[in-house]
């Protein structure tokens, strides 16, 4: 039987600054790590969009999504599918947040996502048939927010820079019935494939893939708790 491999954490230097990998490299590594496919979850967030002043929007989501683009391009070419995520950080919280199902249209369309209340943001996401987790909601820094505002939890994060304590998570989204993820979290080559989930099925696009992970009540994670 064949088990198809993604990673729902990646960020590409190309947008994300704390990022150290090109897109294109990022997605030749993870297929050499055996990966099925990625999701492109760059950082969205205020001070990235307020440095492309005085760009229209439209301008500044044509550089929002460089890495994705060019990682998509370069997954046709190596057999990688790759997905249009998001990490995203609202303006009156130091919470990450990650996108699953995003398009370009969807960003276009609603300017400045970070200017929203999180309870804004869930149902605005959820209309438009996307998912809202939380990222490594057991760092020093982070809030664990009201489980009805989201639709899971990263369980499992695999930066190695990070102290995310992931055996919290993962406990506490048992305990509260939230929906598990994983991701690498990927930003160096050192994180590479640490992390993902394992589907029975390949996803067709982005919203097979949302449709997927909402169906996944005991997911497969890819990762090591203590």
């Amino acid at each position: 039987m064949t088990l198809y491999h993604y990673d729902l954490h990646v960020h590409t230097s190309n947008v994300s600054p704390c990022a150290h990998v090109q897109a294109e490299e990022v997605v030749r590594l993870y297929a050499q790590a055996g990966y099925t496919g990625i999701v492109i979850t760059d950082h969205y967030y205020d001070r990235f969009f307020q440095r492309l002043e005085p760009l229209p929007w439209r301008d500044k989501i044509a550089r929002y999504l460089e890495g994705y683009h060019l990682a998509k391009k370069a997954g046709e070419k190596l057999g990688v599918d790759v997905f249009l995520g998001a990490e995203l950080k609202l303006n009156n919280s130091l919470n990450d947040y990650l996108v699953y199902g995003v398009n370009e249209e969807f960003l276009l369309e609603y300017p400045a996502l970070y200017q929203l209340e999180l309870e804004q943001l869930y149902r605005l996401l959820r209309t438009n048939g996307m998912l809202l987790y939380q990222a490594h909601p057991f760092r020093n820094y982070m809030d664990r927010v009201d489980p009805a505002l989201l639709d899971g939890i990263e369980v499992f994060n695999g930066n190695p820079r990070h102290n995310s304590r992931n055996h919290l998570a993962l406990v506490y989204a048992k305990a509260r019935g939230l929906k598990m993820v994983s991701g690498s979290d990927f930003h160096q080559i050192v994180d590479l494939a640490s992390g993902g989930i394992i589907l029975d099925d390949r996803p067709a696009d982005n919203r097979d893939l949302v449709r997927a992970l909402d169906d996944l009540d005991l997911p497969r994670l890819i990762g090591r708790w203590p």
